[in-house]
């Protein structure tokens, strides 16, 4: 058991934030922690092996540490989308619903390029608001979805149903965080993160997923 880390010792709790009943999952941790931070680039960089893309994109804020580093290491150029009054030159914005409210964010409008074969990143899937309004706009410059990757996910806010039509080999999650939001404060079903994916990496039927047992 010393290759496995449980995940609650890099994601911390933060309850009533960033509003009164919303349990705020903190990855800060994952970034501190060198094993933590050199496993989740790694596992991404993974994911994208055979995927013929031209761009990265990532959502503000944490989807730009995880992206940057892949558009780093595959010398591909990386496209910020972010929060609504942000971006300077000429934008395309979408609004969203969050868990706790409504966003909007924007992309560049010269940024991504009709043809243009995108990977999309982000930290976690919620809702599947942000992560939707970003392929939205991606699609709406004409830019082609190859993949979608987020760290982890939260599977009681069913983000996965706010992505549907896209092809299920698209979404990769290094983590699937199983979290009972009829009882919010139950955290007895935190899994695994696993420090040594080579065996515990499997493909459902449907998903391509990090398994912990």
């Amino acid at each position: 058991m010393d290759k496995v880390k449980k995940l609650e010792d890099y994601v911390i709790n933060i309850p009533d934030f960033p509003k009164p009943g919303i349990i705020f999952r903190d990855i800060t941790l994952i970034l501190r922690d060198p094993e933590g931070l050199k496993l989740s680039v790694h596992e991404l960089m993974h994911c994208l092996e055979g995927t013929e893309f031209d761009v990265v994109v990532g959502a503000e804020s944490r989807g730009f540490l995880f992206g940057m580093p892949l558009a780093y290491n595959k010398s591909k150029g990386f496209v910020p989308v972010r929060k609504k009054g942000k971006l300077p030159r000429e934008t395309v914005s979408r609004e969203y619903a969050l868990e706790y409210g409504t966003a909007e964010i924007e992309i560049h409008k010269e940024d991504i390029r009709p043809g243009q074969r995108v990977v999309f990143v982000d930290d976690l899937l919620a809702t599947g608001g942000t992560a939707k309004a970003a392929i939205d706009l991606i699609e709406q410059l004409g830019g082609v979805v190859v993949k979608v990757l987020f760290v982890m996910e939260l599977q009681g806010l069913h983000g996965r149903d706010a992505l549907k039509g896209y092809s299920e080999t698209q979404f990769f999650f290094l983590e699937n965080f199983l979290l009972n939001y009829k009882n919010r404060k139950n955290d007895s079903c935190l899994q695994f993160f696993c420090l040594n994916p080579s065996f515990c990496f499997t493909k459902t039927e449907k998903w391509s997923i990090m398994k912990y047992t």
